[in-house]
């Protein structure tokens, strides 16, 4: 008997539950955590039933829809060709009425066949006139399977075109006229009960054997798994001996393979750890005294590198007062002369005859005047960056608030706070402080887009520091990833040369906030 559709129908759903039960092993490798404590014995064990396990599922489960599968194609084939059978031989019993003669054809054939649970013929009006029922019950789905019974009608032409009847072979040459009509169908309802129950026992046969080779299997990997413990057991206790310090161990070659290769291994590194802690110790004793010449070295360079920072910055504030100096005694008092001369010129024009040309000069005068007053006030401007004045006159915290004020123009709401007497700041200390807050708003200006800022100067008597704060609400960044500018390097380098320390703390979106503290020792120290 054929069964290609049904080994097909088997096949697909044993691949789906395969794939069904092979899923956890896709799971992430963080799933398979949960055996971390378990022994190497129980690993093994569960590496080697894992595997087998799974077969031992997939193969149940296709065996079980195998059988399933065979019942339902035998099951469909005998049905329909049950009713197609009946269908082409009770056609004259329908017709004639002779029903007799069918029910016990029917009665027959339900009773020799456990399979067949009723057969019903049914007439073109519906009715039923025969109907046998098997007296097996049925324990599972029953299936229907009908045909129809076909009466043929044959039809011949006794007359020709012209309506007279045939006297002669010539209608031979108008074929017969075949009908099928329809008068009745034969219903075969089969039970799998019975081919269940045949299939069901062969299941339970393959199903022990199955459970048979699973536990012969289970066996078999707990005998390699202990055999695997007992050297690695050993092992575990020689190194746990070389980790307590005791490098001087022997530990035998009991077996072969890997697990011989690392006990052989475990003894020949017990030696060289032995070795190797006297060249380490000798190593180390060498190095730390390399290190502490290093470290006095780099003390040294770094206490250099301060004092040359200040001597750098203290030579460029210098500078900045003599340039200062010069535009404010030469630029500024050559702007005022021009300014002057160009007043007169303007005075002088006004005297003469009025004219086209006198207009033009009165008009380059005033041009003149006026760019001579715009340069003066540059110059003024770029006098107080290079040296201010406020700081000589109204000192550290007067100086910072009028810069506050200034850079309030720009639109930023700023806040300014101090606590402390600043009288006791001297001058270095001092201009290194505003230049830090100035480098410190300037980049407030040009990078943080911010809408309010806060500077804060604090003096501090308990720790004889100066605390700096300047924060903004800006775009922020983040340190880890972004490199520091020439401003931040900068202030770094003046806070380091004083001995201080500088703390940035920023977010996107958050805001930067720069720390500050300067000690007022090591400044009167250097």
């Amino acid at each position: 008997m054929k069964r290609p559709a049904a080994l097909r129908d088997a096949s697909l759903r044993a691949a789906k539950l395969r794939s069904v039960t092979l899923r956890p092993a896709r799971l992430r490798p963080g799933a398979l955590q949960f055996w971390r404590g378990w022994s190497i014995g129980l690993r093994m064990a569960f590496i080697t039933m894992l595997p087998v396990t799974l077969l031992f599922t997939s193969f149940v489960w296709y065996s079980w829809y195998a059988h399933r599968a065979q019942v339902d194609e035998e099951l469909a084939e005998r049905g329909r060709i049950l009713a197609r059978a009946l269908a082409e031989t009770s056609e004259y019993n329908v017709i004639s009425g002779n029903l007799s003669d069918l029910r016990l054809t029917i009665n027959g054939l339900v009773q020799s066949d456990s399979s067949v649970y009723r057969i019903e013929v049914v007439d073109m009006n519906g009715q039923t006139p025969v109907s046998v029922a098997s007296e097996h019950p049925i324990e599972a789905e029953s299936r229907s399977f009908e045909a129809q019974i076909s009466k043929q009608v044959v039809w011949f032409n006794l007359f020709s075109d012209n309506g007279t009847p045939h006297v002669s072979a010539a209608g031979d040459t108008r074929p017969p006229t075949l009908t099928t009509e329809v008068v009745g169908l034969v219903r075969v309802t089969m039970s799998p009960t019975n081919m269940l129950a045949k299939q069901l026992h062969r299941f339970r046969v393959e199903l022990a054997m199955a459970a048979l080779a699973l536990a012969a299997s289970g066996a078999l990997a707990y005998i390699l798994a202990r055999s695997l413990t007992v050297p690695l057991r050993e092992a575990i206790s020689v190194l746990r001996r070389i980790r307590g310090g005791n490098y001087r161990v022997q530990l035998p070659v009991t077996t072969g393979g890997e697990v011989g290769e690392l006990q052989a291994s475990i003894g020949e590194m017990s030696v060289a750890l032995d070795q190797s802690k006297q060249d380490l110790e000798n190593k180390v004793a060498e190095r730390t005294r390399d290190l502490l010449a290093s470290r006095n070295e780099a003390l040294r360079a770094d206490a250099d590198k301060r004092k040359l920072i200040q001597k750098v910055n203290s030579i460029i504030e210098d500078e900045r007062k003599s340039i200062a100096v010069e535009i404010h005694d030469e630029l500024n008092a050559s702007l005022i002369a021009v300014r002057l001369e160009s007043q007169t010129i303007q005075q002088l024009a006004a005297k003469a005859t009025p004219g086209e040309e006198i207009d033009q000069i009165r008009a380059k005068a005033q041009a003149i005047t006026k760019l001579a007053l715009d340069l003066y006030a540059n110059g003024r401007r770029l006098v107080r960056r290079l040296r201010p004045e406020v700081l000589d006159m109204l000192g550290l915290h007067g100086a910072v608030e009028e810069m506050v004020s200034h850079y309030r123009s720009s639109g930023v709401h700023f806040e300014f706070e101090s606590q402390g007497d600043f009288s006791k700041i001297g001058n270095e200390l001092a201009i290194s402080a505003y230049r830090i807050v100035q480098e410190a708003l300037s980049n407030i200006m040009k990078h943080s887009q911010a809408g309010f800022a806060r500077v804060s100067l604090a003096l501090s008597d308990e720790d004889g520091a100066l605390h700096i704060e300047v924060q903004d609400d800006g775009e922020g960044f983040d340190p880890a990833v972004a490199s520091e500018g020439i401003g931040i390097i900068g202030m770094r380098e003046r806070v380091f040369a004083l001995g201080g320390s500088i703390h940035v703390q920023s977010h996107p979106g958050e805001g930067t906030l720069v720390a500050i503290t300067l000690p007022l020792s090591d400044v009167a120290a250097a």
